[in-house]
């Protein structure tokens, strides 16, 4: 089974991601709240999976366009969504399909520790950006990459694999770790101006619902988040 292969286990993959510690009780409302006010925005959801940012953006007035490299997550999303929302297939190495300032908003959650390098996505994402336009993303935190990956050099950019279990499968997945500064100098060459650095906690929720993990993401960094305004 290839690398980072969705489509292999998207029903899976999406029916944890409705329900877990993680993303229902940590990232999602954590990114969402970092968005803030979305109504009457075109925001782009870069790397969209089965839809279920996308949903919450519609509720909030938001008009929505979805991008993701997996044909089978984009068949959950457009399921989701119901034709509320454009749904593109899209990789985000590659120019993306838009015109120049096309988007208010970018939402870009859990995708970028997926890249190997961040110059290209970045400057698609400015070039999809008015003045002033924002960008919100989500990704590994690096402390919480080098610390389980054992590899002795937390400044170099690496990748690093893992193996999920999904749907009774075994996943290769491979990410990239990326040290502190190595993000902060990517956002400003891309010419980005950094509005908001985030190490958010939990839902309060998840305490009863899932009590080792709360334990865990309200004393380890998990995941780092970013607002970021086109200068």
């Amino acid at each position: 089974m290839a690398e980072n292969d969705y489509d292999a286990f998207a029903a899976a993959y999406d029916a944890d991601n409705e329900v877990n510690a993680w993303n229902a009780y940590y990232e999602r409302p954590a990114i969402l709240a970092l968005v803030g006010d979305v109504a009457g925005l075109s925001v782009l959801d870069a790397g969209c999976g089965g839809g279920a940012h996308a949903a919450a953006l519609l509720e909030r007035g938001a008009i929505v366009t979805g991008i993701d490299a997996s044909a089978g997550m984009l068949d959950i999303a457009q399921r989701r969504l119901e034709g509320r929302a454009r749904l593109l297939s899209a990789d985000l190495n590659e120019p993306l399909p838009f015109t120049d300032k096309a988007f208010d908003l970018i939402l870009a959650s859990l995708v970028m520790h997926y890249l190997p390098d961040w110059s290209k996505p970045l400057a698609e994402f400015n070039r999809l950006l008015p003045e002033g336009g924002r960008l919100v993303f989500s990704t590994h935190h690096p402390f919480m990459d080098h610390a389980s990956t054992g590899r002795d050099n937390y400044f170099e950019t690496y990748s690093f694999d893992e193996t999920w279990q999904r749907g009774g499968k075994d996943i290769a997945m491979r990410f990239w770790h990326r040290p502190l500064h190595a993000m902060f100098d990517a956002l400003k060459s891309a010419g980005f101006q950094i509005d908001i650095v985030s190490e958010p906690q939990p839902d309060p929720q998840a305490r009863a619902l899932f009590p080792q993990a709360y334990q865990s993401l309200t004393t380890k960094p998990r995941f780092l988040f970013f607002s970021v305004v086109k200068a």
